[in-house]
Formats: structure tokens, C-alpha cells, sequence
């Protein structure tokens, strides 16, 4: 019976979410590696959503949904080898803006990134842009922080992402991502 105890005491700590103490503060500038640790609670400038905040904008329809998550690179395969990209789920509806979120952006993923965030917000730069990835990922914080930086003057950050979405049982959707320019 101990025993037991003592395994569900491990359990309930392993299990626990971040604790406030636990997250960092928000750095000056962008993040520029270890990208999958805890973020900060808050993203000066932008509204910090939870998973129902985020389903009652998506519900209503009052906010437009980016997703910059990575894309995955295509490993070293054999010649002639066949390869097929897993899908990726999104929130349905979102945009995905992928390699948008790192800390240092070359010039033509910062225009993807403006191209991007002009026909999510229909150019409305008060519109609201509720920009996520997965949880525990710095790639959305810096990229609110970025669209902050655009002007944009109503961004809400969904630091649980897909990871929450999925985890409250909400639909998701299979996207390609935006095409960059000269794509089609």
C-alpha cells in the first residue's frame, strides 16, 4: 500500500503542469535556440490565451489562426526512394505560416511572414491574430512578439497550441502551408 502511495505521488508530479516559478521570464529580444522548453506566462503586448479562450474565438469566428510551427526537413533517403510528408493538423481554418517562429528570420521568411499575416487579417491590422504552434515551443511566442512588432494591434498568443486543442478534444484539420511567393 506504501508502495502504491509512493508511485501515485510520482505520477501526480510527473503529470503536473509548469508551475509559475518554473517559467522563464520574458527575454528582451527573440529566442534563438532550445525552442521545445517552458515559456513565459505572459508576451508583453499580446493577449495570453487558454484553450477555451482560443475555442470561443474560433466558435465565434472573431479572430484569424496562425500556425508557425516547422516545417519537418526531409531527411537523406536513397536515390529513387519515395517520400511522402506526414499531414499536418491544425486548428481548422488556420493559416500555417511554417519556419516563421525561429528567433532570426532571413529577409524572404520575414516577407513570407508579412505576406502571410496580411491575408490572415484581410490587411486589418487591428484584426485579431491568434498565433500558436505546439505547446511548451518558443516558435509562437516569437512570432507574436514579431507580429507585435509589425503593428499589428490585437495579438493573442495560444501557448498550448495543438497540443491543448488536441488534448481539449477539439477538431483539427489537415493544411498545407501558405505558399511562399513564386510557389503555387
Amino acid at each position: 500500500m506504501i508502495r502504491l502511495a509512493a508511485m501515485l505521488s510520482v505520477l501526480v508530479v510527473a503529470v503536473s503542469p509548469v508551475r509559475a516559478q518554473d517559467q522563464p521570464a520574458e527575454p528582451e529580444g527573440y529566442r534563438t535556440e532550445d525552442y521545445r522548453t517552458p515559456v513565459p506566462a505572459t508576451l508583453t503586448g499580446a493577449r495570453v490565451l487558454t484553450t477555451e479562450d482560443a475555442a470561443a474565438i474560433w466558435r465565434d469566428k472573431s479572430g484569424a489562426f496562425v500556425d508557425v510551427l516547422p516545417r519537418p526537413p526531409k531527411p537523406k533517403l536513397p536515390a529513387g526512394t519515395v517520400w511522402r510528408e506526414r499531414p499536418h493538423r491544425d486548428i481548422p481554418g488556420s493559416i500555417w505560416l511554417p519556419d516563421t517562429g525561429y528567433g532570426k528570420l532571413a529577409a524572404s521568411t520575414e516577407d513570407y511572414l508579412r505576406r502571410g499575416l496580411t491575408r490572415a487579417s484581410g490587411d486589418d491590422k487591428a484584426r485579431l491574430l491568434v498565433i500558436y504552434c505546439q505547446e511548451s515551443c518558443w516558435m509562437s511566442w516569437n512570432a507574436a512578439k514579431r507580429v507585435l512588432s509589425y503593428g499589428y494591434h490585437n495579438v493573442a498568443w495560444y501557448p498550448e497550441g495543438t497540443d491543448g486543442w488536441e488534448r481539449a478534444k477539439l477538431p483539427l484539420a489537415d493544411v498545407e502551408p501558405e505558399p511562399r511567393e513564386g510557389e503555387q
